[in-house]
């Protein structure tokens, strides 16, 4: 049965304010006037009323879309818990800036402006313009199996970077945004989020990453048990959890969240690792959920309770698992048409349509 779109949204929608409460009301109002059938447009209506709520208005619009390819090491990667070397960190990095990735072909598809950001890849970039310099350490993360990833500083330079980067876009007119990363071994650094943010077991929340076989996940596992009870914290300081175990792209993608939302934009959220950083967002501030939009549900372990833990579901299920924000931006045209949807249907009484309910 379809359901309506008030129904549908209030997972995501905290105490509201009166002006807010009037303006879901008249949002509501509208989309139940199309000459439609009610809540027949399904999740069409949920997206158009939360993307009328980000903006304030009850003719929303998208504007110069932009997307944050965000790259950099973890060292972690040294103890084995991915199958992939990390030199395909660099490597990928250069190959965007030939066009020739998922993400250069996404952004090319739904008209994105990319920007490339190196914010810690192991290898000298210098040489390519197209990526913007902003390395905070020139090997990555240290490996959080013997100490934290990053200092404190390194942290809130990672939050400032990605706060940075949002009013860029913004200065060109951005109103939605999308952001990916690069980075080998960041599945691990996403799990432990998850793991103390939700409070799941850990083994429910590592999987097989960029394809891990069984054993290879075995030892993921042990691996990022042992750096648990080396640094023995709870998720109920997200900070420390973040500057512990955290990658300095999944960083800045939470300043760079966090900043978008200041704004009013819509943040679209990819997989396993976004939503990572989309959870430890709300977890700073909770607020952040009104401006998400989830994307992509993906095969890696725990995503689906980790989604479920925010209250959300993701639009696509897919199979990707290729990172990048290629779920995000595939997810796009879906956006469109919401917009569309409450701008361009016509309602029952300029249509001269009997209202049947």
């Amino acid at each position: 049965m379809a359901q309506n779109a008030s129904d549908s949204l209030s997972t995501i929608s905290p105490l509201e304010d009166a002006e807010e409460l009037s303006l879901r009301n008249a949002l509501l109002h509208k989309i139940d006037n199309l000459n439609k059938p009610k809540g027949s447009m399904g999740r069409l209506e949920q997206l158009a009323l939360q993307i009328g709520l980000i903006q304030k208005t009850l003719s929303p619009s998208l504007s110069h879309p932009c997307h944050l390819l965000l790259g950099a090491d973890h060292g972690i990667e040294h103890e084995g818990v991915s199958v992939s070397p990390r030199c395909v960190t660099w490597q990928q990095m250069i190959n965007f800036t030939r066009g020739g990735g998922g993400v250069n072909m996404f952004c090319r598809q739904h008209q994105f402006d990319l920007q490339l950001v190196d914010m810690g890849v192991d290898y000298d970039l210098s040489a390519y313009p197209a990526i913007l310099n902003r390395k905070i350490a020139p090997h990555g993360t240290k490996n959080f199996l013997y100490e934290p990833a990053m200092t404190e500083e390194e942290m809130n330079r990672c939050l400032e970077v990605g706060r940075e980067l949002v009013d860029g876009c913004a200065g060109k007119g951005c109103n939605i945004l999308s952001i990916g990363e690069m980075g080998i071994a960041n599945t691990s650094a996403s799990s432990i989020w998850m793991h103390l943010l939700e409070n799941i077991p850990l083994e429910k929340c590592v999987g097989a990453g960029a394809g891990l076989n069984d054993e290879g996940i075995r030892h993921k596992l042990n691996v990022l048990e042992r750096s648990l009870n080396h640094h023995a914290i709870s998720g109920n300081d997200p900070l420390l959890v973040m500057q512990t175990f955290g990658g300095f792209e999944m960083t800045a993608a939470v300043g760079a969240m966090l900043r978008a939302d200041e704004l009013r934009m819509i943040v679209l959220v990819d997989g396993f690792i976004m939503s990572a950083c989309a959870l430890m967002a709300c977890r700073l501030r909770p607020s952040f959920l009104k401006s998400a939009i989830f994307c992509h549900q993906g095969d890696e372990a725990g995503h689906q309770l980790m989604l479920q833990g925010m209250g959300v579901s993701g639009l696509l299920n897919l199979g990707l698992r290729l990172g990048e924000g290629t779920g995000a931006l595939c997810a796009y045209p879906i956006i469109q048409s919401a917009v569309n949807m409450i701008n361009e249907m016509n309602n029952f009484d300029n249509a001269k349509i009997t209202k049947y309910f």
